[in-house]
């Protein structure tokens, strides 16, 4: 990649960085991308899918297969450490997975595009809101002017630190984890704290409910990985002469396949509403950000092995799946495709960590392995 488009796409990048939205408020964003993409002559710009989301599209001369390449819009609710010069302006919110980078390798590929149009066929660049929260992809999926789109495969990317900069990780089947935030209420009476047997304190489901929920996974026969995570558990107010009358407790369950997730949450909610009944407790189950496993096809996998090799670039089998989720997993359940992982290098602070910064050299491998990918489906004279 010539070092003037480099330095091009690393402007686009810090750009977003500094401007950075959470799921579902991406308006800013998506109107950003859209002027940036019209200077790259897009066949036909489609906005406002699912939400935020919106898709650019190159058509080649002859018929042929559609491609689709999708990058995430959301950024988080932290507050960020960095002190360079394109830190996030807005106050607790910044981009802590790399979403602006991966935004950024499509707009590179959007300019590869121009240059070189697909000879046959249709390129879709598909910019997603919400993936952060795990709605943004069953949204676009259920949007009417999506469902119109033929698309025939589709692939994603996400950059891993703690991998050597640069290093393609991919597998087949299971790619990253199933998860879900389940929320648990329990209401009993308030009372004197000096006569608490006058009320009913869920100070004891509370309690159990952690255990339990903690230590589930070990009680299961499952057949893949299984964990459950208490993130946040709260009891009655902060008042010394009050014997509580309600609690929560909020954890994260996940697994590698879904059947295991679904075995997790069916037996939680029935150990816990008995916890409930013991204490003579109401109780209320809810759920929210659920994400569905991500599974790669075998194929779509091996293609992507084979650009790696042609680009120069390591590639890396990984043995077990990723624990974290990513809602990805929607597209493949209805198309051929895959998720590979680039690898942000070995040092590089975690995702999700306040000092986290996408690495922009990442740039001009993940355009070249989406274009690679591009070129092989659509170009007839590839090799």
């Amino acid at each position: 990649m010539k070092t003037s488009t480099l330095d091009t796409l690393k402007n686009f990048r810090q750009t977003l960085h500094q401007h950075p939205e959470l799921s579902n408020q991406e308006k800013q964003t998506a109107e950003q991308l859209v002027r940036w993409l019209q200077d790259f002559s897009p066949s036909e710009i489609i906005t406002d899918i699912g939400g935020n989301g919106l898709i650019a599209l190159w058509e080649g001369p002859q018929e042929g297969p559609t491609i689709c390449l999708r990058a995430e819009l959301d950024a988080l609710p932290i507050e960020e450490e960095n002190t360079f010069s394109y830190r996030s302006q807005v106050p607790n919110v910044s981009h802590k997975c790399g979403h602006d980078g991966h935004m950024t390798i499509l707009l590179g590929v959007a300019q590869a595009l121009h240059q070189n149009p697909p000879e046959r066929g249709k390129v879709l660049l598909l910019f997603q809101t919400a993936e952060e929260t795990g709605e943004g992809a069953q949204r676009m999926l259920l949007d009417d002017v999506f469902k119109k789109l033929p698309i025939d495969q589709v692939f994603a990317l996400h950059n891993l630190p703690g991998y050597a900069k640069h290093t393609i990780v991919c597998r087949a089947d299971t790619f990253a984890a199933a998860s879900i935030g389940m929320t648990t209420t329990f209401e009993g009476a308030t009372a004197h704290a000096g006569e608490p047997e006058n009320g009913r304190s869920p100070a004891l489901a509370l309690a159990e409910s952690i255990t339990l929920l903690q230590t589930l996974p070990q009680q299961l026969i499952t057949e893949s990985f299984a964990l459950v995570t208490v993130v946040q558990a709260l009891l009655g107010e902060v008042s010394f002469g009050v014997a509580p009358g309600y609690a929560e407790v909020r954890a994260t369950l996940r697994s590698y396949l879904d059947e295991d997730l679904d075995l997790l949450l069916q037996t939680a909610k029935e150990q816990i509403q008995a916890i409930a009944d013991r204490y003579q407790l109401a109780c209320k189950i809810t759920y929210t950000e659920h994400f569905t496993s991500t599974n790669n096809h075998v194929d779509s996998v091996r293609l992507i092995k084979q650009i790696a090799k042609l680009n120069g670039l390591a590639y890396e089998e990984k043995a077990t799946p990723f624990r974290w989720s990513e809602d990805f997993g929607q597209f493949t359940q209805r198309y051929q495709g895959a998720m590979f992982g680039l690898g942000a290098g070995i040092g590089t602070p975690q995702l999700h960590n306040a000092d986290y910064d996408f690495p922009d050299d990442l740039l001009a491998s993940g355009v070249a392995m989406f274009d690679g990918l591009i070129r092989h489906l659509l170009d007839k004279d590839f090799t």
